[in-house]
């Protein structure tokens, strides 16, 4: 019999738990339609970044507002703010389009990090078709006089604001930089978050010696940034009420099984297909369908969670047990290998 694949991610039934995370492939309605072809279950469109939006805004507010004093019938004129269309419309249009062309869920995607007038595009997504939305929370927390705590709490009140502007499902994408993430974790589905997406990638800016400037470098994923998500989609499986998505790092359907045995409901991929093309969403179909068979299971849903740390025979592995066993099992010029450190 042949395995079902299918998957509920957000609450959403996927026909694969395969999704074409945000990237540049999914900002072409062209590429979508392979994608889709291909086997994804849902496609998350690029995201619309708070930035974009507020510059645009003052783009707009400074049309309103010019030569206001000079003109009495221009203090009535035009509109209020709140009622003028200064959002991006491309990506709006986009997602319609994207909407209307697939037969998948749309995923659209917000990116920010404060709470503002901004968020009405959250609104804006919802009613221009979109399944779920995406938070993404990216910021670089550099100012030494803003503690943890204060961070936290920033990100609790933009995802509980969001939460209230909008009806569809809602995934958090977060990094993994807090002090005691699984504790954050549950502070996020408390304030209204569907699911989590694990994890954001800090892109990091390098050094150019030519020229000794700054220099942002985009650098594609490898397949060993899976083990982090892996790791905490692991801890959460079961004990955190969310959707868990993994995204990083999934190169081939053997990084794609890990993360559904150990808990995910959907796998993200970006790098891979940035790097190979649509038809790499087939080939990772194909092998966790072969691998499945093999072992007979009958279906996605059957094996999900099977090696999460509360269904783990060892749950030390995913803690710090695991980080003192790998150090003391290193041997030079052999790798990793299961030997105590006396080496017998």
């Amino acid at each position: 019999m042949t395995p079902d694949l299918t998957t509920t991610y957000l609450g959403l039934p996927l026909r694969s738990p395969i999704v074409a995370s945000a990237s540049p492939l999914t900002g072409d309605l062209d590429t979508l339609l392979e994608l889709e072809a291909a086997g994804v279950g849902a496609a998350v469109l690029p995201s619309l970044f708070e930035e974009q939006i507020e510059h645009e805004q003052v783009d707009v507010h400074e049309l309103l507002e010019h030569m206001t004093h000079s003109f009495g019938e221009a203090l009535t004129w035009f509109p209020e703010l709140d009622d003028y269309s200064t959002g991006p419309e491309a990506y709006l249009e986009h997602l319609r389009a994207a909407k209307a062309a697939l037969g998948v869920p749309v995923i659209a995607s917000l990116n920010g990090i404060s709470t503002g007038g901004w968020l009405r595009y959250a609104r804006l997504c919802e009613e221009a078709g979109a399944d779920a939305l995406e938070l993404n929370v990216y910021a670089v927390e550099a100012d030494p006089a803003v503690p943890g705590a204060a961070v936290e709490e920033r990100t609790v009140a933009l995802v509980r604001e969001v939460r209230a502007a909008i009806s569809i499902p809602l995934a958090v994408k977060v990094g993994p930089f807090y002090s005691a993430f699984a504790h954050m974790a549950g502070r996020l589905h408390e304030a209204g978050a569907d699911g989590l997406v694990l994890f954001n990638r800090f892109l990091q800016p390098d050094v150019d010696l030519e020229t000794l400037a700054v220099e942002p470098r985009l650098v594609l994923s490898t397949p060993t940034e899976l083990r982090l998500p892996l790791r905490w989609i692991a801890i959460l499986r079961g004990r955190v009420p969310v959707s868990l998505a993994g995204t990083t790092g999934v190169h081939d359907w053997e990084g794609a099984l890990k993360l559904l045995l150990a808990g995910a409901d959907a796998v993200m991929v970006a790098s891979a297909a940035l790097e190979r093309g649509p038809a790499v969403v087939q080939e990772l179909l194909d092998g966790l369908r072969a691998w499945l068979e093999e072992r007979e299971y009958v279906s996605v849903e059957q094996l999900k969670g099977s090696l999460s740390q509360a269904a783990c025979p060892d749950p030390a592995a995913f803690e710090r047990g695991n980080y003192m066993r790998a150090l003391v099992s290193y041997a030079p010029g052999a790798g990793l290998r299961g030997h105590d450190p006396a080496g017998r």
